[in-house]
């Protein structure tokens, strides 16, 4: 067994890796965060009983780009995968992930839950991992496995007795709802509103929100905490890596009481950007924000109310898995883990969704537990990526550094580093958004994939400006003043592509830190820069 003799932790024996990980939980959504809405106990247990990042970031805000970083420590330029549908890409590289490094040194392990990466890196579980849909098996698929899709389907036959929508009901991928106002489906007949819908249409089921008619014990969320729980059991005699990767609070957006009422929606305050007119903003032709209805304030308080339910059911899950843990005798020397793979606007700056450099979308929880290992009630403030969990997993598990494009965040949590030389940087690839964003804990700037990119670029003091509302670059008159803050922040990022080693280094070093002419895009005039 290679390297278990390196990772031995204080009690002997070597260290587990639990990962738990929801889908568009954004950093707040937490009460050990300061949110005074929402109650979750089992996460505040882990940041009381660990560490807690108050300035942990997605490295894509979008859901496949950014758990094949997290699986391989290496960014978009590198894995492939600048999109969700790069999944399927034929030319992946092959990467290790740090569950295939665990695997190949003595470790036992599965996977359960939502998988969105390249079905190549599921490769070495102990069982086959189920991929993410019923579209049709990717390339290197275990014919044991079948799609997470359809064995939820298949789970719910099996226990939730089938009936027809009744009026006003409709039909999501996770089961019978009825839809509030806010649902793109709110008063049309569940024929007329499902048509089409297999229950893998996302476009759809991002737009679904209300009670969902299925019993707490069988949710989407039961049912892939139960069968990570159930994983447990087989993998207790160690050392293992177990992943539950739960889908929500990611849409569908619906949930069964008591977690649908749990919230009033009376009692959630708006957010202070709502308004935000998004005049000198690099979002202002997204998609998100073309409908009204994520302005409109009882709409968004509604839909907080539902989402705060649903990432308090999950909390309620986190709390059975560590409980088990506890009586199994194996939390003194597991690392647990928990995370997300990216945030949820939830109405800021009138949006709704990820993809964006926005906080809301962007800014993600991370809390770590491993008894001896991590001080209790420990906060690291210092600004971190997804991209560093590969070198800090493999670095608690005592084995050797691999080659990665992240950094161990287990000095910061030792207190032998104090994090001043680092910065979270984000990517996107989306044309005419920012590829870039660079957070150095108080400014953070938005900058162009390319040279000549017709992304606006945007710069923001946190400090003074937290929701994000001044862009002090892009199209302010005076964005001249701010040229030495854009362009300490383009060195850092600059210095980030040459460590990479990334192709776009020189175009990234040719586009200059502020432009000085700016044209619309909706005169068709191309950026031009002085």
């Amino acid at each position: 067994m290679i390297g278990l003799a390196a990772g031995l932790h204080a009690t002997g024996r070597p260290v587990n890796l639990l990962f738990i990980m929801t889908d568009q939980q954004r950093w707040d959504a937490m009460s050990c965060a300061g949110n005074s809405v929402i109650k979750t106990p089992n996460l505040d247990r882990l940041a009381r009983e660990g560490a807690r990042f108050t300035n942990f970031y997605s490295s894509f805000p979008t859901c496949a780009p950014a758990r094949t970083t997290m699986l391989t420590g290496h960014s978009i330029e590198f894995t492939k995968v600048r999109g969700n549908a790069d999944v399927a890409r034929p030319d992946v590289p092959k990467l290790p992930t740090f569950d295939q490094i665990l695997l190949q040194n003595g470790y036992r392990g599965e996977y359960h839950g939502k998988w969105h990466s390249p079905y190549s890196f599921a490769a070495g579980y102990t069982q086959p991992v189920r991929w993410l849909n019923a579209r049709g098996a990717p390339a290197g698929a275990d014919a044991r496995s079948g799609s997470e899709a359809d064995a939820y389907r298949k789970y719910l036959q099996a226990h939730v007795p089938p009936r027809d929508p009744r009026p006003g009901e409709l039909l999501s991928r996770n089961g019978i709802y009825m839809p509030v106002p806010l649902d793109a489906g709110f008063g049309k007949a569940a024929a007329a509103a499902a048509a089409g819908t297999t229950g893998d249409d996302d476009a759809a089921e991002a737009q679904a929100y209300g009670r969902l008619d299925v019993p707490v014990a069988h949710t989407h969320t039961a049912w892939t905490a139960g069968e990570g729980l159930a994983a447990m059991e087989r993998l207790k005699g160690g050392p293992f890596t177990l992943t539950i990767s739960i889908g929500p609070p990611h849409p569908p957006m619906v949930v069964p009481d008591p977690y649908f009422s749990l919230y009033p929606p009376a009692s959630i305050p708006i957010p202070a950007s709502i308004d935000d007119p998004l005049t000198n903003s690099p979002y202002a032709a997204n998609k998100a924000v073309k409908s009204d209805r994520y302005r409109n304030r009882d709409n968004i308080r509604q839909m907080a109310s539902i989402y705060y339910g649903m990432v308090t059911e999950v909390d309620d899950w986190v709390g059975r898995i560590l409980r088990r843990l506890d009586e199994l005798g194996l939390a003194d020397h597991t690392l647990v883990i928990f995370t997300s793979d990216h945030g949820e606007m939830l109405g800021e700056h009138g949006m709704q969704g990820k993809g964006l450099f926005y906080q809301g979308a962007v800014h993600i929880p991370l809390l770590m537990r491993l008894p001896g290992m991590i001080p209790a009630g420990k906060v690291v403030s210092a600004p971190t990526a997804q991209i560093d969990l590969f070198a800090t997993i493999l670095d608690y598990c005592g084995l050797p550094a691999h080659a990665s494009q992240g950094r161990s965040l287990r000095p910061l949590i030792a207190g032998q580093d104090d994090g001043r030389d680092r910065v979270a940087i984000a990517e996107n690839a989306k044309p005419g958004e920012p590829g870039f964003m660079v957070f150095d804990g108080r400014w953070k700037l938005l900058f162009g994939r390319t040279a000549d990119a017709a992304s606006l670029d945007a710069l923001f003091d946190l400090k003074s400006d937290p929701h994000e509302l001044n862009n002090l670059i892009g199209r302010n008159p005076d964005r001249a003043k701010f040229r030495p803050e854009a362009e300490r922040l383009k060195r850092r990022l600059v210095a980030w592509l040459e460590q990479t080693g990334s192709p776009l280094l020189a175009t990234v070093k040719a586009r200059p830190a502020v432009a000085m002419t700016i044209h619309s895009p909706a005169k068709k005039g191309k950026r031009k820069n002085k």
